[in-house]
């Protein structure tokens, strides 16, 4: 372990100082990944132990969470709710490793805070998202977290160009500002459809479509036709449609892509004000999605275009 090291952290003003949290070998490879992408490890310590050292960290700029498998019991709950407030404390990064089944609690208590979500990751998932915590002053040339901005870079302009097409569609008066630069409704997400004279969007329908794009999957390699944001959209507005809740764990189902990508795509949609996020009143550990209301009403006038032009949803 390294808890005697200082917990002033490193000299170096521009040098990253991360503390890496885990129990068993997990705690290393978070502690090997930030140190491969040239961070500083100011300490390596267990889950039960991660509490009290964050508190205690003068400098911060990544919180390494590995975490294990089974059910989040008292001791996850209770480094998740450090880390974020030791991230709110220092505008630090989370970078938080977990398995599938830990989804659900993990973006719940790190809504809100700068994090890296990687759901089983491989080495280089850990080691791109250390490196893109680099301070603004210092420049990395290495090929995985160049390779990393690439992506990210595409994934904005993705999203970017969803998200005014959508915001087209729903515009109802000239000159409105698009959506990238608008603040998301924070009406509820179920509200009756506008009476603007186009007639109700069949969930069935959507429903099919989504089903039609997977059945692409039996014929073709799953990858090659990966459209996670789109994929997204339609599965929140089929639910919106029924009246249905969707949590994080299944609209990453419904991406079809690896977790840690579905991930970020909704935090890059909710960005863009295309999704919101709905606390569950009944259990901190769960939170759900949906669609903001520019979003639903750019995605019912796009299917009153689709119906009218005789063509099916893609």
């Amino acid at each position: 372990m390294e808890g005697s090291t200082s917990y002033l952290g490193a000299l170096d003003l521009d040098e990253r100082v991360v503390v890496a949290i885990g129990d068993g070998d997990a705690v290393e490879l978070m502690a090997e990944a930030a140190r491969a992408a040239g961070a500083r490890v100011a300490g390596r310590v267990s889950l039960a132990e991660g509490p009290r050292r964050l508190s205690m960290q003068a400098r911060l700029h990544v919180v390494a969470l590995d975490l294990p498998a089974g059910e989040a019991d008292a001791a996850t709950m209770a480094v998740l709710d450090a880390a974020a407030a030791a991230a709110h404390r220092h505008d630090a990064l989370v970078v938080a490793a977990f398995p599938p089944e830990a989804i659900d609690v993990v973006a719940a208590a790190l809504d809100g805070v700068r994090a890296e979500l990687l759901c089983n990751p491989t080495p280089i998932d850990r080691l791109a998202a250390f490196a893109l915590a680099a301070p603004p002053s210092q420049t990395l040339h290495d090929a995985a977290r160049e390779s990393d901005q690439r992506r990210l870079r595409q994934l904005n302009d993705e999203v970017a160009r969803i998200a005014e097409t959508l915001a087209r569609l729903a515009r109802s008066e000239p000159g409105t500002a698009t959506l990238m630069t608008q603040v998301a409704d924070k009406a509820p997400a179920f509200r009756a459809m506008p009476d603007d004279g186009e007639p109700a969007v069949d969930p069935a329908d959507i429903r099919a479509a989504i089903r039609a794009r997977r059945m692409r999957d039996q014929f073709f390699a799953g990858d090659l036709f990966a459209d996670p944001a789109w994929d997204m959209l339609l599965d929140l507005f089929a639910a919106h449609l029924e009246h249905v809740r969707v949590s994080v764990s299944s609209l990453c189902i419904a991406a079809s892509v690896p977790a840690t990508t579905a991930l970020r795509w909704i935090t890059t949609m909710r960005e863009a004000g295309l999704f919101e996020r709905h606390d569950d009143p009944f259990d901190r550990r769960r939170a759900y999605v949906g669609l903001s209301e520019t979003a639903v009403m750019g995605m019912r006038r796009y299917c009153a275009a689709i119906r009218r032009a005789g063509l099916s949803i893609p």
